[in-house]
């Protein structure tokens, strides 16, 4: 493989990151309400998913799973049902924040992180548009002659991870701005999740309503 295939490739995926979609809005989502380290672990989420999406494709259960249009229904309404209550979480930690005037730092502390590294892996995963991604986009940069088909697909999927967590990790830099300007007010904050909320809503219904 040439290594100005796989820089076209490189540079090809980082627009594609940042190009305004659910997985960087959900990035920039979690960093601007509870900052870059939790936005880095979601992060390191979605790329794990990435991974899993890498494996399915080399491994041919892609064609599989898209040859049988309910699983690919069941996927993408299990994201939609997550957001939905990461919707509910996100309001919810609000109104519990008013009513027991607990500063939505605090809340924010009983996310673990091993559970945002979770939301990241699921969000990724039941994202339908990655799947057709790495069916339709990967196959189109292996070059024939070159080495084995499979080797060629687990690094380009692995070239595309890196490029995800470089510019969502810039994204997540960027965005945790807006945390550090607000961290000292709890009425700002509490707006900040109800963002959220309606983010994650927003993200469902899109999702929802993506043709597969």
């Amino acid at each position: 493989m040439e290594l100005s295939n796989l820089l076209l490739f490189f540079l090809t995926s980082c627009l594609l990151a940042v190009t305004p979609g659910p997985d960087n809005l959900f990035v920039l989502t979690h960093s601007a309400t509870m900052g870059m380290r939790s936005a880095m672990v979601v992060v390191c989420g979605l790329c794990t998913g990435l991974i899993v999406h890498t494996v399915i494709v080399v491994t041919g259960l892609a064609a599989l799973i898209q040859s049988h249009d309910y699983a690919l229904s069941v996927i993408q309404y299990a994201g939609v049902v997550y957001l939905l209550w990461l919707a509910y979480q996100s309001f919810k930690s609000t109104m519990q924040s008013t009513s027991s005037e607990v500063s939505n730092e605090q809340s924010v502390h009983r996310i673990s992180l091993r559970a945002l590294y979770a939301r990241g892996i699921v969000m990724n995963i039941t994202n339908p548009k990655v799947g057709f991604f790495f069916i339709a986009f990967l196959p189109q940069f292996v070059i024939e002659g070159g080495w084995e088909y499979s080797v060629q697909l687990l690094t380009l999927g692995g070239v595309f991870i890196v490029s995800t967590l470089l510019c969502f990790g810039i994204i997540a830099f960027l965005a945790s701005s807006l945390k550090n300007i607000y961290a000292n007010n709890s009425r700002a904050e509490n707006w900040m999740n109800r963002i959220a909320s309606l983010v994650f809503v927003g993200l469902a219904v899109r999702l929802g309503l993506t043709e597969i």
